[in-house]
């Protein structure tokens, strides 16, 4: 903390062309070790060895984005008296302090790290704990391309980052990663006065309307369900699908979970990969027996594969209910939990409701529908007939227990600087 906060009258004062091309020179970095930090990445947390290396170019990519939208808008000329100039300038905040999670560390720091400097704060990172190895060796690389003690890494537990968010001499907190640590975050930051951005817990559903080509629906619900090992914020938890394509979709979801190859991350034929830990093992377990136990129907996966590591199934549930934890609780595994609705209306209510608020999947041909889920869907992205996917710079807010503040993109980097009004006249 004190270097990022001795360092912070000089980096404000670098010109933003200086700032946006050490980015550059960063993402080049990156990109040039991608393998090697991907190789990191898959060893420590179990993601696929091919989406691992490709987390590290998209963190490149975001590094290079920033350089380049960094340079944008600083300001606005108001219309004042003709005999002065009226100027609103953008400034940076000072100390930023970036908490990120351990499932995709590379890109969900490297956004928050790019829009924070590039803007002229220094930053103080903490990766997850539980990636803590990869979440350094990126940051590391950034570091390396700035001026002493502009980005510093710490390492450590809740505890670690407790203090880094409770020190006054931290303006903004930019966090991603669980709801309970964003509350903690939230209340102890925010009781000083600090700005907080906050993307938290998901619990994402995805609506299927009557129409839709079945074998379609299901291979989407796979993607958004399964890709990671369903360790993404922005999974696919809920499935809502209209009763007159039900049997079809889970019949067809089955069978694309079932021939999933569930092995050794840097296995060439392997679809998935191991959970991360022990815990979140138990928490998925949990959560899907708790599913069969209220009535649940098991149609695929279901128990933890007997073989030395933390692997899970890809698993299809069907008749799932309201109150069951499966479709409240986030599970963050690689479960499809099915709840089968009479009409879309019923389906978006069922998709308006619970805690969080961050995403949302609408597959329809109808163009009504999808605009009615585009306008009602109380979260901050709604992808329709695409569970994946978006345009580079798409900023998002999200909503409830989901967190707030924008997204990556042009409205983050406004979120890292404060306005000041200028009036200046000349000396009499």
């Amino acid at each position: 903390m004190d270097g990022a906060h001795a360092a912070f009258p000089s980096w404000r004062r670098t010109a933003p062309g200086e700032r946006a091309t050490v980015l550059r020179e960063a993402a080049a970095a990156v990109r040039g070790d991608a393998e090697e930090l991907g190789d990191l990445l898959c060893r420590t947390t179990g993601r696929l060895l091919s989406q691992s290396r490709e987390s590290a170019r998209v963190a490149a990519d975001l590094l290079e984005e920033a350089g380049t939208t960094g340079l944008g808008q600083a300001g606005r000329t108001l219309a004042g008296a003709t005999q002065a100039l009226d100027v609103v300038r953008r400034e940076p905040r000072g100390v930023v302090a970036v908490v990120t999670p351990w499932n995709d560390p590379d890109p969900a720091a490297a956004g928050l790290l790019a829009a924070a400097l590039v803007t002229g704060n220094t930053v103080v990172h903490k990766p997850s704990e539980r990636s803590a190895l990869p979440g350094y060796e990126m940051a590391r690389r950034i570091a390396e391309c700035l001026p002493a003690g502009v980005l510093n890494i710490v390492n450590g537990d809740g505890e670690t980052g407790e203090a880094l968010v409770a020190d006054d001499r931290v303006a903004l907190v930019a966090h991603v990663g669980s709801t309970a640590a964003g509350r903690r975050i939230a209340a102890v930051a925010g009781a000083r006065g600090a700005r907080v951005l906050l993307e938290n817990g998901g619990k994402d559903p995805l609506l299927v309307d009557a129409g839709v080509d079945p074998a379609w629906a299901a291979e989407q619900i796979a993607v958004g369900a399964f890709t990671n090992t369903g360790q993404l914020c922005t999974s696919v938890e809920r499935v809502y699908v209209h009763e007159s394509v039900a049997d079809a979709v889970v019949e067809e979801l089955a069978r694309r979970a079932e021939a999933l190859v569930v092995g050794a991350p840097d296995g060439e034929a392997t679809d998935l990969g191991p959970l991360v830990d022990e815990r979140q093992l138990a928490v998925v377990t949990a959560h899907v027996d708790d599913a069969v136990a209220a009535g649940a129907r098991l149609v695929s996966g279901g128990r933890r594969l007997e073989r030395p590591g933390c692997f899970y199934p890809p698993t299809v549930l069907d008749h799932c209910t309201d109150e069951m934890t499966v479709l409240t609780e986030e599970t963050f595994g690689p479960v499809a939990a099915v709840r089968r609705v009479a009409s879309f209306d019923e389906a978006l209510a069922c998709a308006g409701s619970g805690r969080y608020g961050l995403a949302a999947t609408v597959l329809t041909p109808d163009l009504g529908h999808a605009m009615a889920a585009v306008t009602e869907l109380e979260v901050g992205t709604v992808k329709v007939n695409a569970v994946f996917g978006g345009a580079p710079g798409g900023s998002a807010d999200p909503r409830r227990e989901s967190g707030g503040g924008a997204g990556y993109g042009p409205d983050l980097l406004r979120e890292m600087t404060v306005l000041k009004a200028v009036h200046l006249e000349a000396a009499r």
